[in-house]
């Protein structure tokens, strides 16, 4: 069996966020898909031994879409097994790095044939805008291109030393890895993992989300028509149990990991009886300043992008909005009225900006924040209720009235809620951004270069944007600080994190 296959934010278009769009484009055509979703092992297609299966579902109407099975640890010791035994036998790093090179731009032609498709399937398992899920699929593929002459990049170093030795530093592959992806970003998350450690030379098990492995199970099969070597790519699904046997397996070099940073931890304790080398992209609570200066007709739509785009489930939504008070009234009378034309519904209706959370437990989450908010004084600018079913639809809210002691300003929600937070000067903006666990993001917005550059030198985040949010470019390293994480996806960091560097001394 392979697994089924078929055939940007947008800004707000008016309407209202009370009701739900339910008409879908009758243009998109709906892909076929198996009763149960296969896995890779070892270049075979199977549901292994399992008997569980895991219910796929479409988070804007409940329904069920396919299932995947349930992987053991029978099934992820399958996995593992050809992966380590394509490192041993160099099937893979032992190519020329042009073939390696030629095999990666191939499969980015046909990422581009197939992206309609992959976007529908991610659109559907993850719920959101068909117009989002085909920007990520484009930010994947720009990804697989990019990282496609990294084979012909990767060089060594030679070192000065006395006429009768000769020594160099070379990187090598550092082994299996175990790519463990989100829910969020589903497609564009597998490749950001997967293109570095293949041009690494190393070999990968991919454990997708159970809410929505489609795309990386399309993904893997599409490395196999590119070429890629039975074994190199495997992928096993299943829930946290999955997950877990995979990264505490011993054959397991490297752990790759989008996700929470409360299974971080988890991920750092299972790792460390075998000093795993770990890549790990976890939460964040980013500050999205606005001062007095700035632009407010471009911040203010950036900042409902910021928040709203994908329903706010990314780790980098600026939803701590820290505002100079002098222009607080100004921003708001921007903001709540694009918040207002916010269209809702299902992500295959088109042309909707707010689709449903991925799954009725982020649907208790971040209903259970708007309560908490309230409870904890916050005043409700916009939205702050559920929308009725079918679907996991919540209204995007702005919280006003907010302290940066309140647990809505500093907990990840993971949903379309934003809290306004004014500040007085610079320092305390500053203050306030940092006064946080985590450390993923940030965006400044000012007219002042001397300002943005004070900011950016202050600010404790991975990546910091100015008079701009949320752009990537897979030449550019993206990774957090404190609690958000360590090590780096994108750039040339990326692929030095699959690699070892190995120092030689030679006598002569």
């Amino acid at each position: 069996m392979t697994p089924g296959s078929g055939t940007q934010d947008n800004g707000p278009r008016g309407g209202g966020p009370t009701q739900k769009e339910n008409t879908l484009d009758p243009s998109i055509v709906l892909p076929r898909l198996p009763d149960c979703e296969p896995m890779l092992i070892g270049g075979e297609w199977t549901t292994g031994t399992a008997r569980e299966r895991i219910p796929v579902l479409d988070p804007a109407t409940q329904e069920q879409l396919t299932t995947i099975a349930q992987a053991g640890p029978e099934e992820v010791s399958a996995a593992v097994a050809p992966a380590a035994d394509a490192h041993r036998d160099r099937r893979w790093r032992g190519l020329p790095p042009r073939l390696r090179r030629d095999v990666l731009l191939r499969l980015a032609e046909l990422v581009a044939r197939d992206a309609e498709e992959l976007a529908v399937l991610d659109t559907l398992d993850n719920g959101k805008a068909i117009e989002r899920a085909r920007g990520d699929v484009d930010l994947g593929l720009q990804a697989i291109r990019h990282f496609a002459g990294a084979p012909t990049r990767l060089s060594g170093t030679v070192h000065a030393s006395g006429a009768d030795r000769h020594v160099y530093s070379v990187r090598e592959p550092v082994g299996v890895v175990a790519a463990v992806l989100p829910w969020n970003f589903p497609f564009m998350i597998a490749a950001w993992k997967i293109a570095p450690a293949l041009a690494a030379g190393c070999t990968v098990v991919v454990k997708p989300a159970e809410q929505t492995p489609l795309t990386a199970l399309r993904l893997a099969a599409l490395c196999l028509e590119a070429g890629v070597p039975e074994g190199v790519v495997n992928v096993v699904t299943g829930d946290g149990r999955t997950g877990a046997e995979l990264v505490a397996h011993p054959d397991v070099a490297k752990v790759s990991f989008t996700g929470s940073t409360e299974v971080g931890r988890l991920i750092m304790a299972a790792a460390a009886p075998s000093v795993k080398r770990l890549t790990l992209e976890l939460g964040g609570k980013s500050p999205n300043i606005v001062f007095a200066d700035a632009d407010l007709d471009a911040a203010a739509p950036a900042a409902v992008r910021a928040v709203f785009g994908h329903s706010g489930q990314m780790c980098t939504a600026g939803s701590r909005l820290l505002v100079e008070r002098p222009v607080v009234k100004e921003l708001l009378d921007r903001l709540l009225p694009a918040v207002e034309a916010l269209r809702i519904g299902p992500g295959l209706a088109g042309g909707i900006n707010i689709g449903p959370l991925v799954s009725q437990e982020q649907y208790d989450r971040v209903s259970g924040y708007l309560g908490l908010g309230r409870a904890e004084g916050a005043k409700v600018a916009a939205g702050g209720e559920p929308l009725p079913g079918p679907g996991w639809f919540v209204r995007p809210t702005v919280f006003t009235g907010v302290s940066p002691g309140m647990r809505i300003a500093r907990e990840e929600i993971f949903g379309p809620v934003a809290t306004v937070i004014p500040f007085d000067t610079e320092d305390e903006a500053i203050a306030l951004a940092n006064d946080s666990d985590y450390g993923l993001a940030a965006g400044v917005w000012t007219g002042s270069l001397a300002r943005a550059h004070r900011t950016v030198a202050a600010l404790e985040a991975g990546t910091v944007w100015v008079n701009t949010y949320n752009e990537f470019d897979p030449a550019v390293a993206f990774g957090g600080m404190k609690q958000s994480g360590l090590g780096r996806d994108l750039g040339d960091a990326a692929v030095d994190g699959f690699t070892e560097l190995k120092s030689v001394t030679i006598a002569l």
